[in-house]
C-alpha cells in the first residue's frame, strides 16, 4: 500500500495506457481510471470524499463551453461540401489546368487538398473524396501507385493543420488559448507544408518523370477561354467561403463559433446552387455530425474525470518534475515531447492525444517560457503523423477502403513514408523558425515599471473648487514656484492621516 500511495500518479498513467492498448474505448478508459484511482486515493487517505463533489461542475463546464460549438458547425460544413460535389469539380478543373505538366495531377490533388482543408477541416472527407475521384484517373494515366496513394493521403491530412481544423479548436481549449489565435498561427505553417509536398512531387517529376507523366492531349478537353471560365466559376465559391469563415475570424468580425455557423450556412447555399441538396444528404450530414460531436464530448468528459483525480494526487507535479529537469532546457523538452507524440501517434489519434497528453505538457511548457500558441501549432503538425503512420494511420485506412483492388496495401504504406518524413521536417522547421507561427499574432506590450514617469500637469482650477493645502496662501494665489505640486499633495495626505 505504501508503494501505491507513493506512486499513484505514474500508476494512473500506466494503467490508462494498458487500458487503451487492450482496445477499450478512450472515454470510458479515462473515466474508469479516474473513478477507480479516486476511490483508492480516498481509501489511502490521499484524497478526501469531497473531491468528487467538484465533478458535476467540471462536467457542466464541458457542456457549457461555447468554443466547442465550433466543432459541429465545421464538421457539418465539411460534410455538406464533400457530398455536394465540390471536391469532384475542383479536381477536374485543376487537373485540366495542370494537365500539360509532369506531375500535374499530383499538383492538382495537393492544391485541392489545401482548398478542402480550408473549407471542410475533416481529414476523412478529404481523403475519401480524392481517393474515389483522382486515384482511378492517376492509375489510368500511368502514375506510380506509391506516389499516387501517398499524395492523396498526405494532402488529405492538410485538414489537420490548415484552419478551420478541428484539432486546433480542441488544442486551443486544452491550452486555454484563443481559437482565433491558434488558427492565425497555424495558417502559414500549413501553407509551407503544402509547398513542401509540391516540392517533393516536383523533384520526383525531375528525377523520375515516368512516375508522374503529364496528361495526354486527348485527356485535356478544356483549353483557352473555356478553361479560364471553368477555373473562375469553380474556384470562386470555395474561396468566398474560405473568406467568410477564416477572413471574418482573422479580422475580428466573428468568433470561431460564429464563423463556423456562417460556414455551415454557406455550405448549404453552395449545395443548393449546385442542386445537390436533398433530405438524404441533410440526414447523413446531421447524423455524422452528431456522432463525431458526441464522440468528442464523451472523451472530454472522461478526460475531466481522469484529470480531477490525477491532479488530486499531484500527477501534474510528477509530470513537471519528469520533464522540466531534462537536459537542454527548452530545446531538450521540445525534442523529448515531439518524439513522445510521434511514438504515441502510432497507437492514438489526435483526439486522444489532445485530451490525454496535451493537458499534462502545457503547464511544463508554460513554466519553461514556451508560447502556448506556438506549442499547440507545433504539436498539431506532429499529430498529423498519426494519420500517416504505417500500419495504423487512419488516412491510410480511409484510402484503402476506396482504393481499387489492384492497389496493394504495401504500396499505400510505402507511399506514405516520404510524406511522414516531410511532416517531421516541418516540425523541425517550426522549432528553428518560430516566427512562422508567432509573427502574425498580436504582441502584448511589455511595460517596464522602473521606467514609468508620472507627470502632474499644471492646471488652473476655479476658486470655488480649488484644493487648499497648508502651505498655500489662503487668497487663492499660486504656491511659490519652488514648491512641487506632487510633493504638496503628498504632504496634504500625510497631514490628513495625522
Amino acid at each position: 500500500m505504501e508503494f501505491i500511495a507513493a506512486n499513484m500518479a505514474p500508476l494512473m498513467f500506466g494503467s490508462l495506457v494498458v487500458f487503451m492498448l487492450f482496445g477499450y474505448p478512450v472515454a470510458f478508459a479515462l473515466a474508469a481510471n479516474g473513478v477507480v484511482f479516486g476511490l483508492i486515493g480516498i481509501e489511502l487517505g490521499l484524497l478526501t470524499p469531497a473531491l468528487f463533489q467538484a465533478l458535476p461542475d467540471r462536467i457542466f463546464g464541458v457542456m457549457s463551453n461555447d468554443t466547442l460549438l465550433a466543432i459541429p458547425f465545421f464538421t457539418f460544413m465539411g460534410l455538406i461540401l464533400e457530398r455536394s460535389g465540390m471536391a469532384e469539380d475542383l479536381l477536374d478543373t485543376i487537373g485540366q489546368l495542370f494537365g500539360p505538366v509532369r506531375g500535374g495531377l499530383a499538383f492538382a490533388v495537393i492544391f485541392v487538398g489545401a482548398i478542402l482543408a480550408a473549407t471542410t477541416g475533416v481529414v476523412a472527407a478529404s481523403v475519401i473524396s480524392m481517393g474515389l475521384i483522382s486515384l482511378p484517373i492517376m492509375m489510368r494515366y500511368g502514375y506510380d501507385q506509391r506516389i499516387a496513394t501517398g499524395v492523396i493521403a498526405a494532402s488529405g491530412t492538410l485538414a489537420q493543420i490548415i484552419p478551420p481544423s478541428l484539432v486546433l479548436i480542441i488544442m486551443a481549449d486544452q491550452l486555454g488559448r484563443s481559437v482565433g489565435d491558434m488558427y492565425q498561427g497555424a495558417l502559414l505553417p500549413g501553407l509551407v507544408l503544402t509547398c513542401l509536398y509540391v516540392g517533393y512531387v516536383a523533384l520526383v517529376a525531375v528525377f523520375k518523370p515516368q512516375y508522374v507523366p503529364a496528361l495526354p492531349p486527348e485527356a485535356r478537353t478544356l483549353r483557352g477561354a473555356k478553361l479560364f471560365l471553368r477555373v473562375l466559376t469553380t474556384l470562386l465559391p470555395p474561396l468566398l467561403l474560405i473568406f467568410l469563415v477564416l477572413g471574418t475570424i482573422f479580422l475580428g468580425i466573428a468568433t470561431p463559433t460564429e464563423g463556423g455557423a456562417m460556414g455551415a450556412f454557406g455550405a448549404l447555399v453552395l449545395a443548393v446552387a449546385r442542386k445537390r441538396l436533398n433530405v438524404k444528404l441533410l440526414k447523413q450530414a446531421m447524423e455524422s455530425t452528431a456522432r463525431l460531436t458526441t464522440f468528442v464530448v464523451f472523451i472530454l468528459v472522461g478526460a475531466r474525470v481522469f484529470s480531477l483525480t490525477f491532479y488530486g494526487v499531484e500527477g501534474h507535479l510528477w509530470v513537471e518534475h519528469l520533464l522540466a529537469g531534462l537536459p537542454g532546457g527548452q530545446l531538450g523538452f521540445l525534442i523529448v515531447v515531439n518524439i513522445l507524440i510521434f511514438l504515441l501517434a502510432f497507437f492514438l489519434d489526435f483526439f486522444e492525444l489532445s485530451f490525454i497528453v496535451v493537458p499534462l505538457l502545457a503547464p511544463v511548457a508554460e513554466k519553461l517560457g514556451i508560447d502556448l500558441i506556438w506549442f499547440g501549432v507545433l504539436l498539431g503538425v506532429n499529430m498529423q503523423t498519426s494519420f500517416m503512420h504505417p500500419p495504423f494511420g487512419f488516412a491510410l485506412f480511409y484510402l484503402r477502403s476506396v482504393a481499387p483492388p489492384t492497389v496493394k496495401t504495401t504500396q499505400i504504406y510505402w507511399g506514405a513514408v516520404p510524406f511522414v518524413i516531410i511532416q517531421i521536417i516541418m516540425v523541425a522547421i517550426i522549432i528553428v523558425f518560430p516566427q512562422l507561427v508567432t509573427m502574425g499574432l498580436d504582441k502584448q506590450e511589455v511595460i517596464d515599471t522602473d521606467k514609468v514617469e508620472i507627470v502632474v500637469p499644471d492646471s488652473e482650477m476655479p476658486d470655488d473648487s480649488a484644493v487648499q493645502f497648508d502651505n498655500e496662501p489662503k487668497d487663492g494665489t499660486a504656491p511659490p514656484a519652488e514648491d512641487d505640486p506632487a510633493k504638496a499633495l503628498e504632504k496634504a495626505l500625510q497631514d490628513d492621516k495625522k
